[in-house]
């Protein structure tokens, strides 16, 4: 007698003694099981979960002050009073760099939020709306064609210096590609026969975008906002660098390196450690996002 599926994959579960065995291919939960195999997915969560973790801990546990000056103790290579050495100002750079880890993880995390929503909104009305689509994807256009390094810089450069003028800028710079992305897959779901009952039996517009053709765009959309994040981070470290970001007095992982610069040939360890720390979560964040993509992509199941 044949097998089913379902006791194919008890007995494949089995061998490879896989927890989580009564989640099934079936199952609406079937991705978490799928994010849970994959061993460099859980890897960069937990790097992800420990930097977030010290970025609260360790500015409050630490003796000094991310902004407590101390000429006295400038550029003091690493020592067990002070791991991570200090900088041109004796601040204690192990404190500054997970006090810079909660501006940069805020940036982040706030532009990637920002440009959800707003990217959703727009790409669900252009997909829905004929009439608005071309207006819409043509702004989109517009300010895609820009460099985003150079659209940002010049959004700085009008609104100052300031973390929220950075994530507005940002968030400027990024809501087109989530635009473009909501919007390809909505054109898709809008032709599928049960968006057309729901219009035919006279559901409101909004009723069928947030209940029929939204919830489609959800897999593509979580995936892309781990990159979001990731490009946020990278871009927010950039102009920071280039001093047209946060404003120099607040410690960020691109204020460090800035500073850091200035001194490579002497004090290498002013941008080894904010540049590796920066490295390594971009790094988490790109391979979380891969994660989530192989295992929200029904197409990735059959592999």
């Amino acid at each position: 007698m044949a097998m089913t599926d379902a006791a194919v994959e008890r007995v494949t579960e089995t061998r490879r003694g896989v927890s989580l065995s009564n989640v099934t291919r079936a199952s609406r939960f079937y991705w978490v099981r799928l994010l849970l195999e994959n061993k460099s997915a859980l890897v960069s969560v937990a790097f992800l979960v420990i930097v977030l973790v010290l970025a609260f801990i360790v500015p409050l546990a630490s003796p000094y002050g991310a902004t407590t000056v101390d000429p006295l103790n400038r550029l003091h290579p690493p020592t067990h009073a002070h791991w991570m050495g200090t900088d041109d100002l004796g601040r204690d750079v192990l404190t500054r760099i997970f006090y810079g880890a909660r501006v940069s993880l805020l940036v982040g995390v706030s532009i990637m939020a920002i440009t959800a929503v707003i990217g959703s909104v727009l790409g669900l009305i252009a997909a829905y709306y004929q009439r608005l689509d071309s207006v819409i994807m043509r702004v989109m256009d517009g300010l895609m064609a820009f460099p985003s390094i150079l659209l940002a810089i010049a959004i700085m450069a009008s609104l100052g210096p300031k973390t929220g003028n950075v994530i507005a800028a940002l968030s400027v710079v990024y809501t087109p590609l989530i635009a473009r992305l909501v919007r390809g897959t909505a054109l898709a779901t809008k032709q599928q026969p049960y968006v057309e009952s729901a219009r035919a039996i006279g559901a409101r517009d909004h009723l069928i975008l947030r209940r029929y053709i939204f919830p489609n765009s959800l897999s593509p959309l979580i995936v892309q906002c781990t990159f979001i994040v990731a490009a946020a981070i990278l871009a927010e470290a950039s102009l920071s660098f280039l001093g047209a970001g946060v404003p120099p007095e607040i410690p960020t992982w691109g204020n460090m390196l800035r500073i850091g610069q200035r001194e490579i040939f002497k004090d290498q360890w002013l941008l080894v450690f904010p540049s590796v720390l920066l490295f390594l979560s971009i790094l988490a964040l790109n391979i979380l996002g891969d994660g989530l993509r192989d295992a929200l992509d029904p197409r990735s199941h059959e592999r």
